[in-house]
């Protein structure tokens, strides 16, 4: 069978040779370091140290193709610490032997009796292997640290590796269109006369937006949402759950403040790989610093896989279905242009998530072979797009489906797919398009970093590492700008609301213009 790293190493000559050769003496110079420490509580990862050491050119190789850089000299770090680990085994192995020498001699000294010259000599000798066996236990002592300090080590580079990139992922950082949702409602605009609006204009014109309000009251990226705009956010909420439900996935509602260390689990770093700010991180009084770190939850992804953490499955417990509500906090570093006005870009939002949790697809050691007959990660896969799709395509939205390259997953995914649909405020940024949900295959990278296992009944109950997928099955800042913007009426200056949200707006099928203001 053809596994994921022969496919990984046969993609060209030029890219076969980099990766069976790799540099003579790893170098030598920092790495990057996490900004947490991880609790006692925490669960211990379970990383495949033995795979980046023996493919370690695989893996550097995959840092580059995935934008990751910074820790392409982390593999070759890890073959040399291990080098040095295996000669601290060498040398507590002998250190060991004597020390069992010198244990039996002296079990034998205290044995034997005889004349009182003879004791002399048994105590002078006594003396001298106490005080060798002293000097022995120390150096023990000395060489146990290293290796644990070596061990640490490889496990800390070894976390901030990348997951390896599936083979149905493209190189670099052109996606790949795989099919469209939809028609486009201008496919020819030289020829049409429809007139486009912002969705900030139309939100404003409505009196359903306010972005003046918010930049007062929490600054640039923050927004309200009156009247109607309310009305249609909790209407997209619940019918992504239905949508979800009728297809058997588990309704979840979970925390919003999660620790660092459990995201940093899940693949989301407090900072990028340039230093700037992901995620928002909870200041903590004086009194509570001895405490794990706490931050805010940029998807539902993180406190969904931190709920089943340092837990075993019985493997007739998966795949294991669940979708989640939650506001999401992004920190989202970077200048705000014409792109990111509005809706488009915000550093708090409601997003409907779905979370899953499947058997691996592999039970030996090449646990990266992709190529096989249809795996329960892949049916999840398609049904998560499913779901997705049929939710965007019920709105109304033209949309497009892409297999996105390496250089755009993010740490814990082996593949993604996202889905974008027409903004036409975008017109002059990506001919429109713009994000609206993604779904990622994470194979065992997140269940290895939180120790979630399964037992599989086949083989003799053993354990092994569950599959994580996730999916945005709704995110509605965006989605709901991309309801605004194609369904304007020009003439009448309303909205027309999709069908399918009508029942949870009390059969509301137009939203007009009002000033909110004025209210009673």
């Amino acid at each position: 069978m053809k596994t994921f790293k022969d496919s990984f190493l046969n993609c060209s000559a030029c890219r076969a040779r980099l990766l069976r050769q790799g540099p003579k003496s790893p170098p030598s110079r920092s790495f990057p370091r996490r900004a947490y420490t991880r609790p006692a509580f925490a669960p211990k990862p379970a990383l495949d140290i033995k795979h980046i050491r023996q493919n370690p050119g695989l893996y550097a190789q995959n840092c580059i193709d995935r934008n990751y850089a910074a820790h392409k000299d982390s593999p070759w770090k890890i073959v040399e610490l291990h080098e040095q680990w295996l000669a601290l085994q060498q040398s507590a192995r002998k250190t060991r032997e004597r020390n069992n020498q010198v244990r039996r001699r002296l079990a034998d000294a205290a044995g034997r009796s005889g004349d009182a010259e003879g004791d002399i000599r048994l105590t002078d000798d006594k003396d001298a292997l106490l005080s060798e066996a002293k000097a022995l236990k120390a150096e023990l002592s000395v060489i146990e640290e290293k290796e644990a300090v070596l061990q640490e080590e490889m496990e800390k580079l070894a976390q901030d590796l990348p997951n390896l990139s599936s083979t149905a992922t493209p190189l670099g950082s052109e996606a790949q269109i795989l099919e469209y949702i939809n028609d486009h409602p201008e496919p020819k605009p030289d020829s049409s006369d429809r007139v486009w609006r912002s969705h900030v204009h139309i939100g404003s014109e409505l009196g359903i937006l306010d972005f003046a309000g918010a930049a007062q009251t929490s600054g640039w990226g923050w927004y309200y949402l009156i009247g109607e705009g309310a009305m249609l956010e909790q209407a997209l909420i619940q019918y992504a759950l239905s949508v979800a439900r009728k297809r058997g996935w588990r309704t979840v509602s979970p925390p919003t403040l999660v620790y660092s260390h459990i995201a940093s689990a899940c693949g989301f770093q407090p900072r990028d790989q340039h230093g700037e700010q992901q995620v928002y991180a909870i200041e903590q009084a004086e009194k509570d610093k001895a405490k794990p770190p706490l931050v805010l939850a940029g998807t539902a992804e993180i406190p969904l896989a931190g709920m089943k953490a340092n837990h075993t499955f019985e493997d007739s417990d998966l795949p294991l279905k669940t979708v989640g509500v939650s506001r999401c906090y992004r920190a989202e570093a970077g200048a705000r242009g014409v792109d990111t006005k509005g809706l488009y870009r915000v550093h708090e939002f409601t997003k409907v998530e779905l979370f899953a949790w499947t058997l691996p697809d592999s039970n030996d050691e090449e646990h990266f072979d992709t190529t096989s007959q249809q795996s329960s990660s892949d049916a999840i896969f398609d049904e998560m797009l499913s779901i997705q799709k049929e939710i965007l395509q019920s709105l109304g939205l033209h949309c497009r489906v892409l297999e996105m390259p390496t250089q755009d997953l993010g740490a814990s995914a082996t593949r993604k797919r996202d889905i974008e649909a027409y903004f036409p405020s975008r017109r002059e940024k990506e001919d429109g398009w713009g994000e609206v949900t993604s779904a990622s295959i994470c194979t065992d990278y997140q269940t290895r970093r939180l120790h979630t296992r399964v037992k599989l009944e086949k083989a003799g109950r053993k354990l092994d590492f569950p599959y994580t997928l996730n999916g945005t099955a709704l995110a509605v800042p965006r989605v709901l700008a991309a309801i605004l913007e194609n369904h304007w009426d020009e003439d009448h200056a309303t909205v027309t609301v999709p069908e399918v949200l009508r029942p949870f707006m009390g059969g509301l099928e137009v939203i007009r213009g009002h000033n909110y203001a004025t209210e009673e």
